[in-house]
Parts: structure tokens; sequence; C-alpha cells
């Protein structure tokens, strides 16, 4: 009874959470007027609460910031620089096939300067930055290492890996007008945005997401203290996918549209699964065969 606790304390708090944001987001409305669609308000404010959430907890928690998997400051910044060139050499590939294969097509509607590119590159890294250190903490940091106490490992980096892949579609695309809003619209957003995750559409990019928290789970459990590569590793990704759709279209003819989910980023899909899959389990039998030599 107790482990089915720890199992549904996420979504019990992640529930709460968007409870209070969308009566935040109501009010918040109601004094600054029509500035923001009122599903995209609450997404936002239960995103940064989530975040947030992490100091508390982890005091409640008591888990230290090294149990987190925070390194000396030294070592987190080679870790992350380390994490950026990883994810260019497992994610480059896929956008390179993805492209080789008319499934992404060169954006010619746009027209680049050198400067404009290099700016593009630059505010698409900041905020892939932002994102992976905001995701890797709550989900790599703060759940994995909670559930590691009171779980078997890979019960832990399966379950944390599962609410990483399912929050990513906990949100509602439907737009209320202002004039129909009331305290209780936030509510039906609410419910919409927790079964859209079961839409059979986003299948491929639910599983897609599940390979990737759980291959940042297991870079995160092999390794001590290791939570800025995944942060580094999480970002770079972040960065590229950014960069893709800024710089080139998803062809909508192509042949090979199965390789990737066409209704969640345009890269994201079977391709992305098979592929890190195939690196998650290379990188582990590197690592069992330089353990093993170690030891002899």
């Amino acid at each position: 009874m107790r482990k089915l606790l720890v199992v549904l304390m996420p979504i019990a708090i992640i529930a709460a959470l968007s409870a209070i944001a969308s009566l935040a987001a109501y009010g918040l409305l109601r004094l600054t007027g029509d500035v923001l669609p009122l599903h995209k308000a609450i997404s936002k404010l239960t995103l940064i609460m989530l975040l947030l959430s992490v100091f508390p907890l982890r005091k409640w928690l008591q888990l230290s910031w090294g149990e987190l998997g925070f390194a000396p400051a030294r070592a987190f910044f080679k870790q992350m620089g380390q994490g950026l060139l990883f994810a260019l050499l497992t994610l480059s590939p896929v956008l390179a096939l993805l492209y080789a294969l008319d499934v992404l097509v060169w954006d010619e509607a746009r027209v680049w300067t050198p400067g404009k590119v290099l700016e593009k590159t630059a505010v698409s890294l900041f905020f892939a930055l932002l994102i992976g250190v905001g995701e890797e903490m709550l989900f790599r940091g703060l759940l994995l290492s909670a559930l590691k106490r009171r779980l078997p490992l890979i019960a832990a980096i399966g379950i944390s890996s599962f609410y990483f892949a399912v929050l990513h579609f906990f949100k509602s695309q439907t737009r209320i007008p202002y004039e129909q809003q009331s305290l209780g619209s936030g509510f039906r957003l609410m419910e919409e945005a927790f079964v859209n995750w079961l839409d059979p559409q986003y299948l491929s990019a639910l599983l897609a997401l599940f390979v990737v928290g759980t291959f940042l789970a297991v870079l995160r459990s092999r390794l001590p203290q290791s939570l800025s590569l995944c942060i580094g590793c999480h970002a770079g990704w972040v960065w590229q996918i950014k960069l893709s759709k800024d710089l080139c279209d998803v062809n909508q003819q192509s042949e090979h549209l199965y390789l990737i989910n066409i209704h969640y980023d345009g890269v994201i899909g079977p391709l992305v699964s098979v592929w890190l899959a195939m690196a998650m389990l290379l990188w582990l039998l590197h690592r069992s065969a330089v353990t093993k030599n170690g030891s002899v």
C-alpha cells in the first residue's frame, strides 16, 4: 500500500498544482485582461509551480543536492558540456536521416542571414538550457531520487520516465473566449488535459519520450552526481529540435512520415525510439565491459 502511494504521489501533486493554477490563471486574466489564452496561462503557471516545488519537496524528503545528482561547480559545467556534445552525436544523425529522406525539407519561404541564424541559435540554446535544467531537476533529480529510496531501481526508472513522457501531453488546446470564462473554466480545461495523453495520435511520441526519459534516467543512475550530464544532453536535444523546426518544415507528402509523429514536434517518433534504445543498449554494454575489465 505504501509503495502504491509513492507511485501515485506525483500525479496527486500535479493535480493539486493544476487546480491552483486554474484558479490563479482565471484571477490573473481578470486583472490583466485578455492578454493570454486561459489554457496557456494554466499550463505555464502549472509548470512554474512544478519547478518551484522542487525546493520545498527536497527539504521535505530530506534529499541533499548531491543526492539529487548535483556535482561541484567545476565538474557540473564540464559534465554539461559533455552532455551537449553527446546530444549532438546522438540526435544529429536522426535529423540528417530525416532530411535525406525528405521528411524534413528546408523552409525556402524564410530568408536567413548569418546574423539571423546566429541569433536564432543563441536564443534557442538559452531556452533549451532553461528547459533542461528545470525538467532534469524535477524528473532525474527529485523524482528519480525519491523513487529509488522506496522502489527497485528498474521500477524507479520506469515510473519517472512514464511521468516525464505523460507530462508533455498534460495540456489543453481548447480556447475559451475571454467573455465566456468563469471560475470553473480552468477545471474543464484541466479535465481535458488529464486525458489528452490517451489520444492515440500521440502514442508514438509518448513512447519516444518514454525512451528519452529512460535513457536519461539510466545515465543518471549509472554515473554518480551526473545530473548536469543529463541537463546538457536534454538541452542539446531540445536545442536541435527547436532549430530544425525554425529552419525546416515537415514534408507532408513524404513516404517516410511514419518515422516521426506529425502531431507532436515533427522529430520525436518511432525513429527516435529505436535509435535511442540502440544507443542506450550500446552504452550499457560498453559500461559493463569497462567495469568488468577494471575489476580484473
